[in-house]
Order: structure tokens, then sequence, then C-alpha cells
């Protein structure tokens, strides 16, 4: 690890740790920013600093011991600002495509610790339009489920589900739901069974238009654990630090479901898409294999939340299912009821922006942004619930991460619409440099893998 290396791993990881989050704790009921570190190098200061473990374990600037905040900005607070800007000083020695998904990283890690500088009093109030753009890179707007829920009316209809009374599409979809709930006793079964077939895909629709280097990595080492009571509906937890006998990684992960989630079987099968194969686990796989070969810098093995580069992997699982399948629309999906499925799933995702827009662009209650999601984007009562509290009111996610799903599923659609597969699933996987939601599209323009450093 190099100074500069150090730097990156010093300001994730201590933004991480002002929100309380632990890296390496294997559940996602420990982590919160920093996604992975599989890089095999020892943890920084700002991670291991014994006022760290204090904050971690009373929750971060969230939770209710100001003292530990207080003890750890004392100790820490000079370094991490210093591994920010040290940040920016290594993005103008690189130049080209890392420099700007450098700075475009800094802007992110900034705007959060101006956020938890607000949520501790430290700081002036971070504007809700500057949060959005941060990790987006564009200003908040409202979603429009409208053409969605009407493909959805429309299918229900035709699958014997007509829409009727006053709760009108809102029961068609419950009684649909109901008559497909996944079991969540055989939630293992079923994932491995979706997880065989999503692989099968691949080896059609997206092996060979990827590097013949990245065919070898396991796509979807995982295993699904679920859990109960969980404040989210499931989190994929890539930890990558098993190796094989001979050094190279296990790309190993797991998948922990809220055991309460009332999930169809069709919208679990975008839900496995997404987080396993070709979503989250794969996308992380391969850019650990990057790493491991020099081909991508030490920022890919510490990925983090509410950055542009989470709004692009949001984006990528999004999208994920109709990769498997080689198709760039939902209508071009093989059956009605999967079609329903995944209309359902991206009208969820329309909602978390939704949830954030409502609730911190339009100030509204969360028993009303509730209503709205539940009743616009047919989301479940569990599901708008959580929407409308936990991560719509919290201060981090509810500006920066919610709005990331709808921003980053709409980008990559669009560039598998305007490329080739060929030209964008290289891109997207990380062949050409690690990139995100605003340096994604300048590399797609760029000549073909050529399998030399891009680090």
């Amino acid at each position: 690890m190099n100074q500069a290396d150090l730097s990156i791993a010093n300001a994730i990881l201590g933004i991480d740790t002002l929100w309380g989050g632990d890296v390496m704790c294997p559940s996602g009921t420990g982590r919160f920013i920093a996604d992975s570190w599989f890089s095999d190098e020892p943890l920084p200061a700002a991670y291991t600093h014994p006022a760290a473990a204090r904050l971690r374990a009373a929750g971060g600037v969230t939770g209710k011991d100001s003292a530990a905040v207080a003890d750890y900005l004392s100790e820490m607070s000079t370094e991490i600002i210093r591994s920010m800007d040290a940040i920016n000083v290594e993005a103008r020695r690189v130049g080209g495509q890392r420099r700007a998904f450098l700075e475009g990283l800094n802007t992110c890690l900034t705007t959060m610790w101006e956020l938890a500088m607000e949520t501790t009093g430290k700081g002036n109030r971070v504007p809700y339009e500057r949060s959005v753009e941060a990790s987006t890179g564009r200003p908040p707007e409202p979603s429009r489920p409208e053409a969605k829920r009407e493909r959805v009316a429309e299918l229900l209809g035709r699958a014997g589900y007509q829409p009727s009374g006053p709760a009108g599409i809102l029961d068609a979809v419950d009684r649909w739901r109901r008559e497909r709930l996944v079991p969540m006793a055989s939630v293992r079964a079923l994932g491995a069974a979706v997880i065989a077939r999503m692989n099968e895909l691949c080896e059609k629709n997206l092996v060979p238009y990827i590097p013949t280097e990245l065919v070898r990595v396991p796509r979807a080492n995982i295993e699904f654990l679920p859990i109960k009571d969980a404040w989210f509906s499931g989190s994929m937890n890539y930890i990558g630090r098993a190796r094989n006998a001979d050094g190279t990684p296990k790309y190993e992960a797991t998948y922990e479901i809220n055991a309460s989630l009332q999930i169809s079987v069709p919208e679990f099968e975008h839900l496995v898409s997404h987080e396993v194969v070709p979503g989250h686990v794969t996308t992380f796989a391969y850019l650990q294999d990057l790493y491991v070969r020099s081909l991508v810098g030490f920022e890919a093995t510490v990925l983090t939340m509410n950055t542009r580069a989470a709004t692009l992997f949001e984006g990528i699982a999004n999208n994920a299912i109709l990769i498997a399948h080689g198709v760039t629309e939902v209508d071009q999906l093989p059956d009605d009821d999967l079609q329903i499925g995944v209309l359902l799933a991206l009208l969820q995702d329309d909602a978390k922006n939704e949830a954030s827009y409502l609730t911190w662009g339009e100030k509204m209650q969360k028993e009303e942004v509730a209503a709205i999601l539940r009743r616009d984007y047919l989301v479940t009562e569990e599901r708008a619930d959580k929407l409308s509290g936990a991560w719509g009111r919290h201060p981090l996610l509810g500006r920066m991460y919610l709005p990331a799903y709808r921003c980053g599923t709409e980008k990559v659609a669009e560039l598998r619409r305007k490329h080739r597969a060929s030209e964008v699933l290289p891109v997207l996987y990380g062949a050409a440099g690690l990139v995100d939601c605003e340096t994604v599209e300048a590399a797609c323009a760029q000549p073909a893998y050529s399998g030399q450093t891009v680090g």
C-alpha cells in the first residue's frame, strides 16, 4: 500500500466509522458505507484507533454516545481531512479516467463528512440538492411511475387479476403476489436454483463479451442467510478474503435476506440477478480479480456506498436480469409473470427515489410518504414503512443513497440501448478501469479492452 492508497483507506474507513460502519463485520447488520476490504493490506489508523472501536459500538454519529463521537473526532478528524485532500492530489497526479473517478469519490466523501458534521451539530445543514448531485451527478427529481404501473395493470389483467374496486391495481398486485410468495424456509434451495439459471443465461449473453481472463472467475460464490427483524430487505456482503491453497481469491459473499420479506418468485428472480449474478457479486468478483492482476487501483478494494460508483453498481444490478437474458427492455423478457416481477422491482426502486424526494425535498411526514409509496409504486406495506422511515429519514441514506437506484438504472439502460454488448459490457464490469455513473459513458467510447494496466 503506497501513500495514496493509505489516504484512500483512511478517508473511506474514517467516514465509515463516523457513520457506525464496520467493514470487517461479515454481516450487513454491522457494515455501512464501506462495502468491501479484500486487498490483504493492513487496516489503517482510521479503523484501528481505539476510539474507532468505541464509536462503531455506539452506532456512529446517529447513535447516542456523543462522547465517543467527540473522542474519535479529536483523534482522527485531522487525519481524515488530510486523507481526503490527498485523494485530490493523487487524482491530479494520475490524470485521465482515474482522475475523474477519484475526484468524484472525494466529492462524495466530503459530502458524507459534511452530513456527519451536520448530524453532530458541528456543521451547517447540507442542501438536499448537493447531497443528491454528489452521489448521482444530477439534481433531485421526482420519479415517474405511471408507465410501469400501467404496464403492470395490463399484464395483471392478462393473467386474470383484473384491477377493480377502490383498491384497484394495488389489490390485484397483492393477490398476484400472495399466490406466488417465496417460502422463506426454502430460500436457500430456491436461491441455488435461480443462481444456476442466471449462470446458464450468462454463459450465452455475458461471457462472450468480457475478457477471457475474467471467464474463470466464479460469478456467484454466495450463501443465502435468512435473518429476522432486519431494517433492510436484504444485504449482499462481499467478503473476498478467503484464499485457495495457491493464494488466489475464492471471491466469496453472503446474502442476508429479511425473513419477513413478502416477495413473489418472479420478484425473487430479479433480486437474485440484482444481488448475485450478473449483479453485485459478479461485479465485485470481477473487480477483485482485476485488482489482483494490477489492472485497477486500490480504490476498487474498498468499494463504497453513497458514491457515484455505487450508483453505477445499482444500475448494473437492476439491469442484470436483462443482461442475463440478452435483452434491453422488460417487455422482451420471456414470460408475463417475470415481466410483472421485474416491473414491481423497478417500481420499488422508483419508490426509493420518491421517498427521498418527498422526505427531504418536499418535507412530507412519514405516514404521508408511506401512503404514496404504497398507492403509486405498488410496494408492500413492509417496504412502504421501511422506505418512508428507517431508510428515507436517515440523514445520509435518505439524501444520498435512495436516489442512486433509479439514477443508475436509467444510466445503464441508456448505455445498453446506445452501445453494442461488446462495447458496453466489458466497461460495466471494470475491464476498461474502474468507472462510475459519470465516467462510464466516456469509457464506452474508448477502444475495446486491451489487457493493459488501466490504474
